[in-house]
């Protein structure tokens, strides 16, 4: 070492120096441990809130446009019960997640006619949002069709080519994953 750098003499310390130096690590490791736990807890609230109230998905495909898009994330509700006719609803048949609007609940009666327009209870629907016709899919499901208590009909709004309940059948109450309740539009992001 050269002698052009003077080093400082260790500095005494002082019984009241060490002691304060302790308390300052202390203090140290105390906020460490504090901010750990309000992290561990934050964590776990944030997993039992999109765990077990909310859930998010994205859109797969394009099965509700023009309101949904492909690539659109679903914020949607698990704890609703109460489902009506027009809520949109994210569900899994066979292992494949889907989204769908309900059109009829247990009790109602389905009908598709051979000239592809949905009856409910022998009514016409008339569906001024939708912009394609409701065809049947082949022999799938047979017609007229009585929902029992805790099944639905679920119809996605693009409808040509869409896997909904003219595919599969009525959908369980127990396959409902939750009600969408909003929509992040992904496109162009």
């Amino acid at each position: 070492m050269s002698r052009s750098k003077k080093q400082k003499p260790a500095e005494a310390m002082t019984p009241e120096m060490v002691i304060r130096k302790r308390i300052r690590r202390l203090s140290d490791r105390e906020e460490i441990f504090s901010f750990i736990g309000k992290l561990v807890c934050m964590i776990l609230l944030l997993g039992t809130f999109f765990g077990v109230v909310f859930g998010i998905t994205p859109m797969q495909n394009n099965d509700m446009s023009p309101r949904i898009s492909a690539r659109d994330l679903m914020l949607y509700y698990r704890l609703e019960h109460n489902l009506h006719s027009q809520d949109v609803v994210v569900f899994e048949k066979d292992g494949t997640q889907y989204t769908g609007r309900i059109v009829a609940a247990g009790g109602d009666r389905v009908e598709i006619t051979e000239d592809s327009r949905l009856k409910i209870n022998g009514s016409p629907v008339v569906e001024t949002d939708i912009y394609y016709s409701t065809a049947r899919y082949g022999d799938q499901v047979a017609y007229p069709l009585t929902l029992l208590k805790g099944q639905y009909f679920i119809l996605c709004d693009h409808r040509e080519g869409a896997k909904d309940s003219r595919y599969f059948g009525p959908v369980e109450q127990r396959e409902i994953k939750g009600k969408v309740i909003t929509v992040i539009r992904r496109s162009g992001l």
